[in-house]
């Protein structure tokens, strides 16, 4: 049997498996702003990182360029530290410029329900009241 499927001369199809399967987000995505944000923190976190620990091994090897680096790596810590605020600021302010999406608690969901019965049971009972009943309906339309 080859790749193709084909045995003893007769060729079968062979089901393939998807590479993935798509499954819905369980949560929103975040915007735009937010996400940019949020991705130039991390980078800057991965250097601030890097930076760390190049400065901590030219100290243990005694190297004239540990004092540059541990210069460079408290002036990226305070960058790195406005990048993470800077995710925060933005979400802010995307949050209120844009607005928030709230799910109504089941307490909301509760009180909109009841609402919508007593709706629906005051239109039944005015269209109950408009009709002509069938009893006597006869006598109203033969008045002689």
């Amino acid at each position: 049997m080859d790749r193709t499927g084909d045995v003893g001369g007769r060729e079968r199809a062979v089901p393939r498996q998807p590479l993935w399967i798509e499954e819905p987000a369980l949560r929103r995505r975040m915007p735009d702003p937010v996400r940019t944000a949020a991705v130039r923190a991390v980078l800057v976190m991965a250097l601030t990182m890097i930076l760390a620990m190049v400065a901590f091994l030219t100290a243990l090897a005694g190297s004239w360029l540990s004092f540059p680096m541990v210069l460079s790596g408290v002036a990226s810590t305070v960058v790195a530290t406005w990048a993470v605020l800077d995710v925060w600021i933005t979400r802010q302010v995307w949050n209120q410029r844009n607005g928030v999406v709230s799910e109504p608690s089941s307490s909301a969901r509760a009180l909109r329900r009841e609402r919508r019965r007593a709706k629906r049971a005051a239109r039944a009972a005015r269209r109950d009241a408009g009709r002509i009943g069938r009893g006597g309906g006869a006598e109203r339309l033969s008045r002689a």
